[in-house]
């Protein structure tokens, strides 16, 4: 859905190249003043005669009045990020909670607790908080400050005062399943073009998944093959005294294609797999958002319906329908705004991933 108009704008005696494009672009969404910077660093493995598990350095500095300090820093683990995630989207059900990287990684990229692992979900942790921190209304949750702030037993302390795992389960579950099983009479026009657009979206960010790491897959392959190829020349030219030079030249050509090809296969992996991956789960998260919002219609839809075939008790369902509505509208006025604004970052990121792609393929060639 992103117009490429801008392209056609430049001047046609200036050179395009992927650098001078980027450089045109005009991103709007430029942060204001930062308040809240926070840092994930240093992964530190735990080993214990149950499990074993990494844990991650958070610093937070801020000038905020709420902060008892103006710089924090705590140990956290996966499950502390999860914990938060799921505190967020129980006080926010139609905001857009950033997604957090999978629990399991895909079979045949990384080992698990391998450095390539770590590295990959340290840069993912971090980037879900400081998307937290940018967002307008996630950024002064109560729980993310505490998640910020607190020392582990205080954090563990105020992990058991919510409800438990099973009744957020619960609760998820009967909203998908109301949501699903009724259908929303009176879903605004913008919301059902909202279901249209991520159904689209899923579907064509899935297969470009797919796609990147079946090249990634392809390129490591044949890394892999030009390592072992190399070295055969050299060794052959140990023995044909008349062509050893041809013959070193060609070792030094694929050694050069070598190091081209990994440098190419980083930037794959650095600029383009977590993009796409992550606006992957982006897809999972905003189906669930707009089905919460419709189970929230849908509540107030079977309440109407109760009033007019009801004649008794007709004061009380009005208060509750008017309740109602106004949570109907809040839901509606967040995930209209939050929508906005993701589709403004999405499109960011990608224009971004996609240049950077480009322009790595061109020094690849040119190399």
């Amino acid at each position: 859905d992103t117009s490429l108009a801008e392209v056609n704008s430049f001047s046609p005696s200036m050179p395009i190249s992927p650098s001078s494009m980027i450089n045109q672009y005009k991103f709007e969404d430029e942060p204001e003043l930062r308040d809240l910077f926070i840092t994930v660093d240093d992964p530190e493995s735990h080993i214990t005669a149950i499990e074993t598990f990494i844990t991650y350095r958070v610093v937070t500095k801020t000038s905020r009045g709420e902060f008892d300090s103006s710089e924090y820093e705590v140990r956290r683990r996966y499950q502390d990020f999860l914990w938060l995630k799921s505190k967020l989207e129980e006080a926010h059900p139609t905001l857009i909670i950033p997604p957090l990287p999978e629990k399991f990684i895909m079979k045949g990229m990384v080992e698990r607790f391998s450095d390539e692992f770590i590295e990959t979900r340290r840069k993912a942790l971090h980037k879900f908080l400081n998307r937290i921190a940018d967002h307008p209304t996630l950024t002064f949750n109560e729980d993310f400050k505490i998640f910020l702030t607190a020392q582990a037993w205080e954090l563990s302390s105020h992990k058991k005062q919510g409800p438990g795992l099973l009744s957020r389960m619960g609760q998820t579950v009967r909203a998908v399943t109301s949501s699903v099983r009724g259908g929303v009479k009176n879903r605004p026009e913008v919301f059902t073009e909202m279901n249209h657009y991520m159904e689209t979206f899923s579907q064509k960010i899935n297969v470009l998944d797919k796609i990147a790491h079946r090249i990634y897959k392809e390129e490591r392959e044949y890394f892999n093959e030009m390592k072992e190829y190399g070295p055969i020349y050299t060794l052959w030219s140990a023995s044909e005294e008349d062509i050893a030079d041809s013959l070193k030249g060609v070792a030094s050509c694929i050694d050069k294609c070598c190091k081209a090809t990994e440098k190419r296969m980083a930037g794959l992996s650095e600029n383009l797999l977590p993009i796409l991956h992550e606006y992957v789960l982006y897809s999972e998260i905003l189906m669930g958002v707009l089905k919460r919002r419709d189970q929230i219609q849908g509540e107030l839809d079977s309440k109407v319906d109760a009033l007019a075939n009801k004649k008794t008790e007709k004061d009380m369902f009005s208060e509750e329908i008017g309740k109602l509505e106004d949570k109907v509208e809040c839901a509606n006025n967040a995930l209209k705004a939050d929508w906005d604004r993701w589709k403004q970052n999405m499109q960011c990121d990608m224009r971004s991933a996609f240049t950077n792609v480009a322009e790595n393929n061109l020094h690849y060639y040119e190399e």
